[in-house]
């Protein structure tokens, strides 16, 4: 039985979109590439979610690989993203809250950086989160077992009684690894609830 659902952040509670981030923040056209590369698509990035490289020791780096025209784009990027185009996903508040009401446990985790307390709060349905993990917190990264184990451990959770929703398939086989159901989302919330349905979780299909 399903007593736990458990949530991915990016592309699930909010839109992540860093080609549109870019865009808004009104870099030219010809530099657009580059700042995705050298900022999202960067080891420093993955290294500041483990939690091994700081936001400073990551920006250090980056910003040494770009023109200087770029470099305040790269810092805004990095550390302000949130405060600008936090995005949160359209009927995700709405599916967190019915199953709060429903009586199941909900959980975040995430890839994240150790900020994410900055903007929690601004997370659809944030208040009803029992509890999160974050890869920077515990140096461990989404697909590793060890993540999901963290998870389970901290929170006295049962593997076969979760559920995990993620919008990457890899993450759902991390999952299935070690004993949880679970579900991709790929933007089609009526698809989601079916999912969750066919779980035995009586959402509102």
């Amino acid at each position: 039985m399903t007593r736990s659902i458990i949530f991915d952040m990016g592309n699930v509670l909010i839109h992540w979109k860093p080609e549109l981030f870019v865009e808004r923040l009104g870099v030219p056209q010809e530099d657009r590439a580059l700042l995705l590369r050298e900022v999202f698509g960067s080891v420093e990035w993955i290294q500041m979610d483990r939690g091994t490289l700081s936001f400073e020791g990551g920006l250090s780096a980056v910003c040494r690989r770009l023109p200087e025209r770029l470099r305040d784009s790269a810092r805004e990027l990095t550390l302000h993203w949130w405060r600008h185009w936090l995005l949160p996903m359209e009927g995700m508040a709405e599916l967190v809250r019915e199953l709060k009401g429903l009586g199941y446990g909900i959980y975040l985790l995430s890839n994240a950086k150790e900020d994410l307390p900055r903007y929690f709060d601004r997370i659809p349905g944030s208040e009803c989160f029992d509890g999160r993990v974050v890869s920077a917190d515990w140096k461990l990264l989404k697909p590793q077992p060890e993540i999901y184990q963290t998870l389970l451990r901290e929170y006295g959770l049962r593997a076969e009684e979760c559920f995990f929703i993620d919008d990457l398939n890899i993450n759902i086989e991390g999952a299935r690894f070690v004993g949880m159901d679970g579900a991709i989302f790929d933007g089609d919330l009526p698809r989601l609830r079916r999912s969750l349905n066919a779980a035995g979780v009586p959402v509102t299909a």
